[in-house]
């Protein structure tokens, strides 16, 4: 593996990373007090939503983590082992996460935005529960799909590390 390659994506992480830190700690923060403050009704869903932003942020995070942890594998050719495969079951579950997350959020909009088991107000500046929801239901859909194309991508490792294991019991 390349060792440039290997920089210029570790720097990639570190800088998701980072910007991911900036976001749980002002974005997310800022941007609910703001939503509060411009129309009041939002108070209650300050904090549920900030949290679930929050952790959604901080699931992105695990996942680096693990990327990073994967490419120091790979750079000891370490990529085919058991240790591996932890490391992309991480991926998975924060993947995971992240996508209940988001469909708990789309769930919580769509009943309270059309069912009213709870009432999510509406400001009449034309921002409506719809486009969260659609946000949601978005996130939801792209979180599942790389969730699964990880569960596909990581039968390979698997594999290699058994035809591995294979050819070495042969030797």
């Amino acid at each position: 593996m390349s060792r440039v390659l290997v920089t210029v994506l570790r720097a990639g992480i570190v800088a998701a990373f980072v910007l991911g830190l900036f976001a749980q700690i002002v974005v997310v923060p800022a941007t609910a007090a703001g939503e509060v403050d411009a129309f009041p009704p939002y108070a209650p869903l300050q904090v549920p939503y900030g949290t679930a932003a929050i952790a959604g942020v901080g699931c992105v995070q695990v996942a680096l983590v693990a990327v990073w942890r994967l490419l120091t594998l790979a750079e000891r050719d370490a990529i085919f082992t058991p240790r591996a495969l932890w490391w992309v079951d991480t991926v998975i579950g924060a993947l995971a996460v992240e996508t209940v997350l988001a469909l708990v959020v789309g769930g919580h909009l769509a009943v309270g935005g059309h069912l009213a088991v709870t009432e999510i107000p509406s400001p009449d500046d034309g921002m409506d529960v719809v486009g969260a929801l659609g946000a949601a239901l978005v996130t939801v859909g792209v979180g599942a799909s790389f969730a699964l194309l990880v569960v596909i991508l990581r039968q390979l490792p698997q594999k290699a590390a058994r035809l591995q294991a294979e050819r070495a019991g042969a030797v």
